[in-house]
């Protein structure tokens, strides 16, 4: 017997910090140190990037206010699809269904292109030569079986990848602190001119990509421990924690070579990504590099995880609510995981990395950077769409919830998010280097995903309207 009787996910099986460090690992710190900082200075608005993170690290916090108002009265794994569903209807709850599928196998699948060039990198240096996808699917297989099993597996081990690369990312931080950089610590923090330089718009996003993921700890709802208090405290937690990292990152990356020289010696690398782990040598040895080079590819891993666990997640609640096949929406019986969602999932990134191994195609520069991006709109989407469905359900009932939460922040932040969406949507292509029609077909898969899972919604409605009725309702 593979399904349980109940079909539910393990309860109590997570606490705060579980849920936290889940959630940061798809947030892939030392990945967004690597590559988030030195690309998001060099291609967006140089040393205005850490005042871009503090400005996102406040956009986040204001959208959770309304996001975890909601939270508190609706507990189902389907996180953005249950909120839509519950404020905006079952059409739109299945539109924003389909965006979710599609946007975290975008990000799993191109984050799975960059683990396997890293790896390559990496592992070849040491003598150890495969090809890149042989390394993509070495970790599909590891990745299925985690997320095949249960969920406090895969916690266990990401809390330890996560802390790992908080801790040598922030030895390096430190070593920066106490040699006092290149020229002295001080920086124009808080320059206005510096943040409007260049393209602050590239430098958002790829500062918020550092950031996809935290709106995921309602996901783990109907797994954690009396997740009324444990969603909102690691939701909190997992921002400011993400934030203050890339601050003071970002800003001792900067000292670390000197305010007039951190632009052109991050310009002269053949890879820019290489620029903190340059600076890692140059403060505490060639040995510390190397160490990062492979905490960098267990990051990276770590972020295929999360995301898997996600994707698993997603496709159990559309299964088990009717917009996907009933077999989907089925838990293990003895794990009580989502076992067939992560099958599922598993054989898509095997299919994916195959077909881009087949062509020739580069790892990064085409599936990792073509297919990642597409994630990043798509999570944006969500979230502008769930700040209008905070609204829309309290003002049916505001449930004892304030105007702050219920209202103001939910409109603030929809109002920036959707801004920012139409933005990067219009300007796909020239913000991630896909020419031709390849800038106009990537973005508008997330218009098909939602189409397809409005129709899904549709189609549900019309051969069983009770159950339509019922799309993302509590599960506690």
């Amino acid at each position: 017997m593979t399904t349980s009787t109940t079909n539910q996910l393990r309860k109590n099986a997570l606490g705060v910090g579980a849920v936290t460090f889940m959630v940061i690992s798809a947030a892939a710190p030392l990945t967004g140190a690597a590559a988030a900082i030195p690309l998001g200075m060099l291609l967006g608005n140089g040393l205005g990037l850490p005042l871009t993170f503090i400005l996102l690290t406040i956009l986040m916090l204001v959208f959770a206010v309304g996001y975890l108002a909601m939270a508190r009265h609706i507990n189902n794994a389907g996180a953005f699809y249950a909120f839509n569903a519950r404020g905006l209807g079952g059409h739109v709850g299945g539109a924003v269904a389909g965006i979710a599928l599609l946007s975290y196998n975008a990000m799993q699948i191109g984050l799975l292109g960059l683990l396997g060039g890293a790896a390559a990198g990496t592992f070849g240096a040491m003598g150890l030569v495969l090809p890149w996808w042989v390394w993509s699917l070495i970790a599909i297989a590891v990745v299925g079986f985690l997320g095949y099993r249960q969920v406090n597996l895969s916690a266990k081990v990401l809390t330890v990848l996560v802390i790992l690369e908080y801790l040598i990312i922030l030895l390096v931080d430190a070593a920066i602190l106490v040699k006092g950089g290149d020229s002295g610590l001080s920086i124009p923090l808080f320059s206005t001119t510096n943040l409007l330089g260049g393209s602050l718009p590239v430098a958002i996003l790829f500062a918020l990509g550092c950031w996809i993921g935290i709106e995921a700890t309602t996901i783990y709802a109907e797994e954690a421990r009396n997740p009324r208090e444990t969603i909102p405290k690691a939701t909190y937690l997992s921002i400011l924690l993400i934030g203050g990292f890339f601050l003071l990152t970002s800003w001792l990356a900067i000292v670390a070579t000197g305010v007039d020289k951190v632009m052109p010696a991050i310009g002269a690398l053949p890879d820019p990504t290489a620029y903190l782990f340059e600076v890692a040598g140059r403060y505490m040895g060639g040995t510390t590099a190397t160490i990062m080079g492979l905490l960098f590819v267990t990051s990276i891993f770590a972020a295929v995880s999360a995301f898997h666990n996600y994707i698993s997640r997603y496709t159990y609640v559309m299964g088990r609510e009717g917009l996907l096949p009933a077999s989907t929406g089925v838990t293990h019986g003895q794990h009580q995981s989502p076992h067939v969602g992560s099958v599922i999932q598993t054989v898509c990134a095997v299919l994916v990395v195959g077909l881009f191994a087949v062509l020739g195609l580069d790892p990064i520069l085409n599936l990792f950077t073509w297919i990642s991006q597409i994630g990043t709109l798509g999570i944006i989407a969500m979230m502008a769409l769930t700040s209008l469905a905070v609204i829309m359900f309290f003002n049916r009932d505001a449930r004892g919830e304030n105007a702050l939460a219920t209202k103001i922040a939910p409109l603030v932040a929809g109002v920036i998010m959707l801004g920012l969406f139409g933005y990067i949507f219009f300007n796909y292509g020239g913000l991630t280097g896909t020419s031709g029609a390849l800038g106009y077909i990537l973005p508008g898969l997330v218009v098909l995903a939602a189409i397809v899972g409005y129709g899904l919604a549709a189609s549900l409605k019309s051969s069983n309207p009770a159950k339509f009725a019922r799309m993302g309702e509590n599960k506690n």
